[in-house]
């Protein structure tokens, strides 16, 4: 079935955002964040299937340079991930009430536009679905069909969440770069094998010259 997707990206406040990266990042920690989420919304606006790409955020240093790459900011309420999620599919379905509706981690900086478009395409299939991450603990993207509610149960253990509530786990192949979020030091070294996204590629090149 092919469906348009509005997908929605919540972007924590930046002092807050990637805080077990601060040891090898130091200063760069917010830049870094900042470029993460930039190539995440660069490869969901490249993906043919999506229609919008609508960035939840309350802070001003992640809402320009993401409205500036074509993503539609809503004012995060700040009450919690999940509510923000809410947030931003309530404006998806003012907007555009016939889209399919998905929540994307802000995290994925090695993303790829035509991975993410197999998942979306499988995800189709379902009244809701989700793609779990990379260990298999967590949730990259959870999505509905038009017409059925939007759930989101992220935080912890989302995998387990969304698959008590009636979610269909999507298990395919070649979306390595759609469960690779990134947290920690060892997960960025996952995410530049697969390769980056040029912002975060360029903030990594100051860190760690010859990295690449």
């Amino acid at each position: 079935m092919s469906l348009r997707w509005s997908l929605v990206i919540p972007v924590k406040t930046l002092v807050a955002a990637k805080s077990r990266l601060a040891a090898a990042t130091g200063p760069h920690r917010i830049r870094l964040a900042v470029a993460v989420a930039c190539d995440t919304v660069t490869a969901a606006l490249a993906c043919p299937p999506v229609a919008r790409v609508i960035v939840v955020t309350a802070d001003p240093a992640a809402a320009e340079p993401l409205a500036a790459l074509g993503a539609d900011v809503v004012e995060d309420p700040d009450r919690g991930l999940n509510t923000a999620l809410r947030t931003g599919a309530a404006h998806a379905a003012r907007v555009a009430p016939g889209d399919a509706v998905g929540a994307l981690q802000a995290d994925l900086p090695a993303l790829r536009p035509a991975e993410l478009a197999v998942a979306l395409t499988a995800a189709a299939e379902f009244d809701q679905a989700f793609v779990p991450d990379a260990p298999e603990v967590g949730t990259t993207f959870y999505g509905v069909r038009p017409g059925h509610p939007f759930r989101p149960r992220f935080g912890g253990e989302s995998r387990v969440k969304h698959l008590a509530g009636g979610a269909k786990e999507l298990c395919l192949d070649g979306i390595e770069s759609l469960r690779r979020d990134v947290d920690t030091p060892d997960d960025l070294r996952a995410a530049m094998a697969l390769g980056l996204g040029r912002h975060t590629a360029a903030v990594v090149a100051e860190l760690w010259p010859g990295s690449g």
